[in-house]
């Protein structure tokens, strides 16, 4: 099976895998999960990305069906029928000049779409910081920032005006800065940890738990209190067999499960969203701390 020959998924399949999400959720005593990495973006970039990962580009470098290639009504009633209450629209500009457009693609999706979270991007470019204060002021309620695709150092003096934005607002930002599935120029922890040096207040989610530089992102958020992390395609058979979590790291993570959310990169993910929610299990922490991740913190981090 190639990267663009996903298993075809049958009626069948999709209410038994509702079933199983249904199923673990009531095995937490949850009514509901809040996923904070979920991505819905334009119809022509998201081709473009689900293209990028059929041709098992650089930045990927392996095989990656993509599981839930379905168009947007039908993406979000997969969402809703698992149960999610609240979910992000994940989205990133690869150069400069995207930013504006997408947050304004962003904020109409919000508006027609009441159970997302609004979310918003930016790029290192002159106009950042203004693209940032407006996306704020139409309702952006959680960023994006990807290191590794947009390929710019969070340190860029160009960025000062964007973080102290974010800090003051107290809004988050999910930040894919961890050196998987390939490093950039910028990924790993030095970048990020100078940034909290100097934006201690930063609320910073440091997405995918850090892969594969876990230990180093546990250590930056034990440091800093408003540093949460989230799980996307942590724990999963797909990640394990390349960037396994460490066990010697797990009494951490345990102890941080205040500030560790649901993530799952739905839809481009290359299995089902049931294995993301058994992996977190795998990890064997706890009903408690599951219940946490699942749902608890993200409600408190976003007023739910």
């Amino acid at each position: 099976m190639t990267g663009s020959e996903p298993r075809p998924e049958t009626a069948a399949d999709a209410h038994a895998e509702r079933a199983e999400v249904t199923a673990f959720r009531r095995s937490l005593g949850l009514p509901a999960l809040v996923d904070v990495h979920t991505h819905f973006m334009p119809p022509r970039l998201l081709a473009k990305v689900w293209a990028y990962f059929d041709a098992a580009g650089p930045l990927v470098a392996r095989p990656w069906p993509i599981r839930y290639r379905h168009d947007e009504e039908r993406r979000l009633a997969t969402l809703r029928g698992f149960g999610v209450r609240a979910f992000t629209s994940m989205l990133y500009p690869h150069k400069p000049g995207m930013a504006r457009a997408l947050n304004d693609w962003a904020a109409d999706f919000a508006a027609r779409t009441p159970d997302c979270l609004h979310t918003a991007t930016f790029h290192a470019e002159p106009s950042a910081a203004a693209d940032v204060a407006r996306a704020l002021e139409q309702g952006a309620r959680v960023f994006k920032c990807h290191l590794q695709v947009g390929a710019y150092d969070p340190n860029d003096p160009l960025l000062d005006g964007v973080w102290g934005q974010l800090a003051d607002a107290g809004v988050p930002v999910v930040t894919h800065c961890g050196s998987g599935p390939v490093p950039g120029p910028f990924t790993g922890p030095g970048p990020v940890a100078a940034l909290l040096a100097r934006h201690p207040r930063l609320p910073l989610t440091i997405a995918h738990l850090g892969m594969p530089e876990y230990e180093d992102f546990l250590r930056l958020a034990e440091r800093y209190p408003r540093v949460t992390l989230d799980t996307t395609m942590a724990f999963t058979g797909f990640v394990e067999e390349d960037a396994p979590f460490p066990r010697r790291a797990l009494p951490r993570l345990a102890d941080l499960g205040d500030r560790v959310l649901l993530g799952t990169d739905f839809p481009n993910i290359p299995y089902a969203y049931a294995e993301a929610l058994r992996g977190l299990e795998r990890a064997d922490l706890g009903t408690e701390w599951l219940r946490a991740v699942c749902h608890d913190n993200a409600a408190r981090l976003f007023g739910l």
